[in-house]
Parts: C-alpha cells; structure tokens; sequence
C-alpha cells in the first residue's frame, strides 16, 4: 500500500477549489501567496529580519486556530491570512526589489494586480482587525 502525501499547496487550493462565493476572487489567490512566500525562504540573499516576517506568515497561513480559523469560519477564515501574506509580500517588494518576487511568482495574473486586489479587500473586510492579526506574529 502507498501513500500519497500532499503538501500544505495542495491542501489549501483543494479546500478552496469548491469555493464560491463573495470573497471568492481574492481568497482563491491564498495558496498561491502561500508558495511565493515558501519559494522566498530558498533564496540565500533574503536577511534574516524579512526571513522572520516570511516565516511569521507562513507560520499564520497553516495556524490551525489562529485569530479567524478556517474549520470555523470556512474559506472566509482565508482573509487574515491572505492579508497577512500580502502584508509580508510588500514589506519583501520595498526592501528586496519587485522583480526578485515576480521572478519567483507562478500564479496565472500579473503579481502586482493580485498583490493589489488582495491587499485592499482582505483590509477592508478585516478593517481594525489587521492590528490583530500583526500583533498576534509579532509584527504590529
């Protein structure tokens, strides 16, 4: 007998393949915000303080209960930490470049346009929660 194991991508874009509904176009982005983040953590020219916040969000995203979790709030429970991940990924653009982060990018839409959607959305839905959410890896 063999076993199939699935890594934590697979995983996530399972559980949100079936998903349809008001948040939809943002939430869909999650694991794949997820793999950007995982990709950065090979790249040797990342400093060790943005490795932190990397692992920080990486650390939030597979979080069974974080502050909105997913087997209470379903997919909705995405939206802290698609946030989180987009918080991260613009605090990595200001400091290592856009380009070092699009050429590690595999998702189908231009990464600035995700970046773009997801970030304004997952903050206005989440409004003065977001303090939460940085404060709860050490980042607010």
């Amino acid at each position: 007998m063999h076993n199939q194991f699935k890594d934590f991508y697979d995983v996530v874009r399972e559980n949100l393949d079936s998903y349809r509904g008001e948040y939809e176009r943002f939430v869909d982005y999650g694991p794949d915000l997820f793999k950007l983040l995982a990709d950065v953590l090979n790249e040797k020219s990342l400093k060790p303080e943005l490795r932190l916040e990397v692992c920080a969000a990486l650390g939030y995203f597979v979080a069974p209960y974080d502050l909105f979790p997913e087997v209470i709030y379903g997919p909705h429970g995405y939206i802290d930490d698609v946030f989180l991940c987009t918080y991260v990924i613009n605090e990595l653009e200001k400091k290592m470049g856009y380009d070092f982060l699009d050429n590690l990018w595999e998702g189908e839409e231009e990464l600035e346009d995700v970046l773009d959607i997801c970030y304004e959305q997952s903050m206005e839905i989440l409004g003065d929660k977001t303090d939460k959410v940085l404060s709860y890896v050490g980042l607010g």
